[in-house]
């Protein structure tokens, strides 16, 4: 007891240092961030674009699918380009031809290699130098240089408008014609495209060879390069990340493990009362299913559209399901499937803990039910009809689709979910409040599942942090508070301290030994991940010591990693501890793909990208790809699924529970999401590497490329891993069904229809 003590000091010693330096670093991004000109003008002193023009852009970018429809500054989607290194690219063009019709009388294609090098060194000096005077607030472009601008604006606001010049080009972005119908949001359009431009090439004050974004994305053309220091910091995470490893595994092998107590000859949960509240909470894991089966179909159109543009296999699926329709559905509904099974399964447990049915708890289990189910509903439809109908930078702000990854739902839609989320730890604490109180070696158990409780309550307040009109830079900042800290952090040491509470009711770990484990892990993790969320920032507008502190902590998240298929092969030594824990098999076995994805997705792939040099070249194309539909499907997924099984054993008591629809339901997810991986979305991603290495990360994004033979064959060769993944989820559908229907039949109860082998 005093060792675990001493831990939870250094957890919340950890906890403290940690987010007190993330706090700083937000400051300092605040303080250092890419400053929005009151005005940008050319030398005779006629304004291109305004400060609110700019501001502006960007809130009309995210109303027309924003980074559902590729990316600013890599973060968003992957069809459509990197609008601000496109941008770049395009400019740079321009000034090209300005520049050599003006020191030569040719256009730049006719020159001689010679002058090409004095065009390509002046094109250069011009992107580079920083005209912005803080003192006015303005920036003052060379009357070259505005006008190349504005050539390069009217593309933008042709290609978002109904132009009928740009519809190949449309169909090769998967953009619907009329994304803004509005003149004056593609004119404020055109500013942010400029503006995240302009700082990605812009030297910051006082520096010279380093942008804002640290020199992403990589551009020839402007000199923009990798810094020295991120070739530095990548090498000594990799140091650093080695060194680590040897030491985790220096600490296992002196410390040897407990062995696993006897295990009990008959289940212990098997005469467990089911309380009201806990049957109450059957009816979220057949939504969990419903809302699997939803995502992966909006996974299928939205790969599909990478090749037919805004066809369905020639039918015009487009005009009604746009392409930031159907992503925003199936990356946003991802998210909320796992993170219902998780609030569904602390709903379930608490009175099994505790012994204890609160008043009433029913009755808020089943209101945050119908709550949660009106924002899932509402935020998909009220978002889904936005986007149809161009409603404008209000409505998608307030009530519709915000336009950023993983957190797309409306503030109002945002300001409920808190709310149920704050309402969900509250029945979360009723139920586990007796077995708090009580002196237990579980206890500690206990108190990590409810203040990750809380954590995940309370976190998701990240979500309400920006505004219409804030910083680009410090919405970023935000967003991944709420992406990694909030999914891959709080939910994750949930996860963790239920299953370890779970296979200690079970009787197949010991408590004491349970206590202190749960708790060291989370250290290691929190350590590694919480400035680990800044390798997300490396780009994004923000000063070079987060590249410093992010690739540090973040090659540190790697390291619980290398151990967790020891964990994995003790669960599965567990599996077969006696014949009773086969009636928790397909649990057992998704929290040891846990494991397996967890090495795969989270530490094999997502170091690949996770390095500063790595990242730069890498950042928005398909290897990103990989990383995530390995980590957050593989891991969290599984994770989920595997907490459904168990809590859906218990709630059936057996009847309608069929081995033999689940054998392939974890069969073909798995396999299917590895073929998925390595057979479409890697290859693709080396190959796409290799093009922003070479010739720039505007060229990897182009339509040029991502619609060459090699990545549309590469699409193709998802059909074979999504089919088979597809299955899987077909295989559960029908499981939930059958348990569905056995649940609703008394007479099926009373003839015994019980497991199907």
């Amino acid at each position: 007891m005093h060792a675990t003590r001493k831990l939870w000091t250094w957890l919340a010693i950890i906890c403290v240092v940690s987010f007190s330096v993330l706090g700083w670093v937000g400051r300092e991004i605040y303080l250092k961030a890419p400053p929005i000109p009151s005005a940008v003008t050319n030398g005779k002193g006629e304004v291109l674009f305004s400060g609110e023009q700019i501001q502006h852009g960007q809130q009309a970018w995210r109303a027309a699918g924003g980074q559902q429809l590729g990316t600013v500054w890599g973060h968003g989607s992957y069809l459509a380009p990197d609008w601000s290194a496109d941008w770049l690219h395009r400019e740079a063009l321009a000034l090209q031809d300005a520049v050599s019709t003006r020191d030569f009388g040719q256009p730049y294609a006719r020159l001689d290699t010679a002058r090409r090098g004095q065009v390509d060194a002046t094109v250069r000096e011009e992107l580079r130098r920083n005209t912005y005077d803080p003192a006015s607030g303005t920036l003052v472009l060379s009357t070259l240089r505005a006008a190349a601008v504005q050539k390069v604006a009217m593309h933008y606001a042709g290609l978002f408008g109904s132009d009928s010049r740009f519809d190949a080009l449309r169909e090769q972005y998967a953009m619907k014609a009329g994304s803004l119908p509005e003149e004056a949001d593609r004119a404020a359009l055109t500013g942010f495209f400029f503006w995240s431009s302009w700082a990605a090439a812009a030297d910051r004050p006082g520096e010279t060879g380093l942008s804002y974004t640290s020199n992403w994305p990589h551009e020839p053309l402007a000199g923009n390069t990798p810094t020295a220091g991120a070739g530095i910091w990548s090498i000594a995470s990799v140091i650093l990340m080695i060194a680590a490893i040897a030491a985790m595994v220096f600490f296992h092998g002196m410390h040897k493990e407990e062995e696993d107590p006897p295990t009990p000859k008959s289940d212990p949960l098997g005469g467990m009362r089911i309380t009201p509240s806990m049957r109450a909470t059957r009816k979220y894991f057949f939504v969990v299913v419903g809302l699997i089966l939803a995502q992966v179909a909006m996974g299928v159109v939205t790969a599909h559209y990478a090749v037919e543009g805004t066809s369905f296999f020639g039918l015009p699926l487009g005009e009604i399901l746009p392409f930031t329709v159907s992503r925003t559905i199936h990356t946003q509904f991802a998210v909320l499937w796992i993170a219902t099974a998780w609030l569904a399964t602390g709903l379930y447990i608490a009175p099994a803990i505790s012994g204890h049915e609160p008043k009433y708890q029913k009755l808020g289990v089943n209101l945050l039910f119908y709550a949660l189910l009106f924002i899932v509903v509402g935020s998909t439809a009220t978002g889904w009809l936005g986007t149809l109908r161009a409603a404008g930078t209000d409505y998608a702000f307030w009530i519709g689709n915000q336009g950023l990854e993983f957190t797309s739902m409306g503030r109002v839609w945002q300001i409920l979910l808190f709310v149920g989320l704050l309402f969900w730890a509250l029945l979360l604490g009723r139920g586990l409040w007796p077995a708090l109180r009580k002196p237990s070696e579980s206890r500690g158990l206990i108190a990590m599942v409810f203040l990750a409780a809380l954590c995940i309550g309370g976190f998701y307040a990240t979500s309400l942090t920006w505004g219409r009109g804030t910083h680009y830079s410090m919405v970023e900042y935000w967003r991944w508070w709420l992406v990694h800290l909030w999914v891959e952090g709080f939910f994750e040491v949930f996860a963790t301290a239920v299953i370890a509470l779970l296979f200690t009711r079970l009787g197949l770990i010991r408590a004491a030994s349970a206590n202190s484990a749960i708790v060291l892990e989370t250290i290691v993790f929190l350590f590694g991940g919480i400035l680990g969320t800044l390798h997300h920032l490396y780009f994004t507008g923000t000063p070079t010591s987060v590249i410093a502190l992010g690739s540090m902590f973040s090659a540190l998240e790697v390291v619980p990693l290398s151990l967790i298929g020891i964990e994995a092969y003790r669960n599965y030594q567990r599996s077969k501890a006696a014949a009773w824990v086969r009636n928790y098999r397909w649990a057992i076995l998704c929290f040891i793909a846990v494991g397996f994805w967890n090495t795969v997705g989270a530490g094999l792939l997502g170091f690949a990208i996770n390095t500063p040099i790595a990242l730069y070249y890498m950042q928005g194309l398909n290897m990103t790809a990989a990383h995530g539909h390995a980590a957050l499907f593989g891991v969290y997924g599984m994770l989920g699924i595997g907490l459904m099984l168990f809590c859906l054993r218990g709630l059936s008591a057996g009847y309608g529970w069929s081995d033999s629809l689940l054998r392939p339901t974890f069969w073909l997810l798995n396999i299917g999401l590895a073929m998925m991986v390595f057979m479409s979305l890697v290859p693709a991603g080396i190959y796409q590497a290799h093009a922003s290495i070479t010739t720039g990360m505007w060229y990897a994004r182009s339509a040029e490329f991502v619609h060459s033979s090699f990545m549309e064959t590469m699409v193709w060769l998802r059909v074979p891993g999504d089919i088979v993944f597809a299955c899987g989820t077909l295989f559960l559908g029908l499981f939930a069904w059958r348990l569905l229907r056995s649940g609703r039949d008394p007479q099926a109860v009373a003839e015994g229809v019980r497991v199907r082998a």
